[in-house]
């Protein structure tokens, strides 16, 4: 097991019920003894971009649910720190946050790949001791983070190939029914 920290993955155990997190794969940004936050990968939110952020009706840019804290903040990853000043790399070539309004002209001007860039609506969050408690009840199996799992083309594969990624017995889990009382 990983440890948690910023760019590891938090995979939902398959039988966890929490329906914020149910079969979830959260992409951690930051894990500090005050608390941890990130961003649930596989999750599509009802909304456009343009339906929460105005002047974007020219877009139609997809938005993933990525928690359910403050549901009135706008976050997003990418792949183009070169591009979009003041991101955080979090693993690997992966940057959280930066300059929005330059990620929008980019995406104007057709210069951003729309499967490096991924916007969510709130995030995850852990206040201090609840991640590690959730980790000891062994609600998230962890994994380290690729850019393959974050900017996953499918996003309903995500949980399965999270688990494929750890391999072994953890790809027994990907056909475990939801709920093993229904069997």
């Amino acid at each position: 097991m990983e440890n948690p920290g910023p760019g590891i993955l938090l995979i939902a155990d398959p039988f966890l019920k929490d329906p914020n997190f149910m079969r979830t794969v959260v992409f951690l940004c930051e894990h500090q003894d005050e608390g941890s936050f990130g961003f649930v990968l596989n999750k599509n939110y009802e909304y456009k971009l343009a339906d929460l952020v105005n002047g974007l009706e020219d877009l139609e840019i997809p938005v993933f649910l990525g928690g359910p804290v403050q549901m009135d903040t706008i976050h997003f990853l990418h792949l183009y720190p070169d591009h979009i000043p003041g991101g955080y790399e979090i693993v690997d070539g992966v940057f959280w946050g930066g300059d929005f309004e330059i990620a929008i002209k980019l995406i104007r001007e057709k210069k951003i790949d729309m499967n490096k860039i991924r916007f969510f609506i709130g995030y995850s969050g852990w206040g201090s001791g609840q991640l590690a408690d959730e980790l000891k009840e062994k609600s998230w199996l962890t994994a380290e983070a690729t850019r393959k799992l974050v900017f996953h083309k499918h996003i309903d594969e995500i949980w399965k190939d999270s688990l494929r990624h750890l391999g072994g017995d953890y790809e027994m889990m990907i056909n475990f029914p939801i709920d093993p009382q229904l069997n």
